[in-house]
């Protein structure tokens, strides 16, 4: 089969590799359908994250059940189904908690000897615990079924961090990040009944996807200057909720300097650089919250699934760009460059 591979930054390639199979009966094989580039696979790209070359890439995909071990009841061949961006048991503490990054035999697709979403297809380990049964119909729907790809993480993610934060009806909350993530975070805060939303962004674009996704105000500063404009937007007290989906120490001090005593920060922007943006002395005086960290997308899936499918949310503009498989390289240049926001993969 072709699949994606990193083999150095900026070296990005569709291979030939072996076809997997169902090594262990708990595992299932889904013929991928859909799948997309994260803004955390530009980490790799970049080289800012260590990958061995001919290693795997790619977490979010969706696509039709191929093969199942023995013991998987959950699933079967021909199904519909979605795989979140980790796999997990769904029966050690962690899962039944609704934890399930921290599954204690979980992991990441694309990590050394398993196969990438950006590929043909994926062995998937603990099928039962791991993968979301979709309506077969949706399968002959493109339109819903870049919906619901977003559901294997940014979508997900978007409502851990809202969530976090503590999105509630009446509320203000504040996003800092125009990625596919911070846009998601949008809609979920609306999904979740703020009355305000702020999205702090300075691409046109994708503010524009913020104003679809509701949010009520657009904040194109940075630093003390979007501080000083979100105060300025809530008569100086700042937001309720703040959401943090970037990861750098300015977009962390940006969100704690607009949050609200007695708010709360949900992050979920990976944290890079050399510090974090937080002073406990200034979040303890004031009594600021926080939340958030790898999202468990998991156990939102259920959640979430019922208003895909029936229209509620659509996160599915956040893909402005589509490629085939051998059109992948493309894809994370053109990210890189920003010229695209997300790119969706078919195959």
């Amino acid at each position: 089969m072709r699949a994606t591979t990193i083999h150095a930054p900026y070296d990005m390639r569709v291979e030939d590799v072996p076809e997997p199979i169902a090594q262990l009966p708990t595992d299932a094989v889904v013929r991928v359908l859909r799948a997309c580039i994260c803004g955390s696979d530009l980490w790799a790209y970049r080289g800012e994250a260590a990958r061995q070359p001919g290693q795997r890439i790619g977490h979010e995909f969706l696509g039709i059940v191929e093969e199942t071990g023995s013991e998987v009841t959950g699933v079967r061949r021909g199904d519909l189904v979605v795989a979140p961006f980790m796999w997990s048991d769904g029966v050690c503490d962690y899962c039944r908690e609704g934890l399930t990054t921290s599954c204690e035999h979980g992991g990441f697709w694309g990590s050394v000897g398993y196969d990438g979403g950006q590929g043909e297809a994926v062995r998937v380990p603990f099928a039962d615990g791991t993968l979301v049964q979709l309506p077969k119909e949706a399968a002959s729907d493109d339109h819903l079924l870049s919906a619901l790809l977003t559901l294997s993480d940014v979508m997900g993610t978007g409502h851990h961090a809202a969530f976090g934060a503590g999105a509630r009806k009446g509320a203000t909350v504040a996003v800092v990040g125009d990625g596919a993530v911070g846009l998601c975070a949008v809609l979920a805060a609306k999904r979740l009944g703020a009355e305000r939303i702020i999205a702090l962004g300075r691409h046109q674009v994708r503010t524009d996807i913020a104003r679809r996704f509701g949010a009520t105000d657009v904040v194109a500063e940075r630093g003390d200057a979007a501080v000083e404009a979100v105060r300025e937007l809530t008569r100086g007290q700042g937001a309720h909720c703040v959401v943090e989906a970037v990861g750098t120490e300015q977009s962390m001090k940006t969100a704690v300097n607009i949050t609200r005593d007695g708010g709360a920060i949900g992050f979920v922007g990976v944290p890079h650089g050399s510090g974090t943006g937080l002073d406990l002395g200034v979040m303890f005086d004031r009594n600021i919250a926080l939340r958030g960290g790898v999202a468990p997308v998991r156990a939102y899936i259920p959640e979430l699934l019922p208003d895909v499918l029936d229209g509620t949310i659509d996160p599915s503009p956040v893909f402005d760009m589509t490629v085939g498989m051998e059109g992948v390289p493309d894809g994370y240049k053109a990210m890189d460059e920003r010229t695209a926001l997300k790119v969706l993969v078919t195959n």
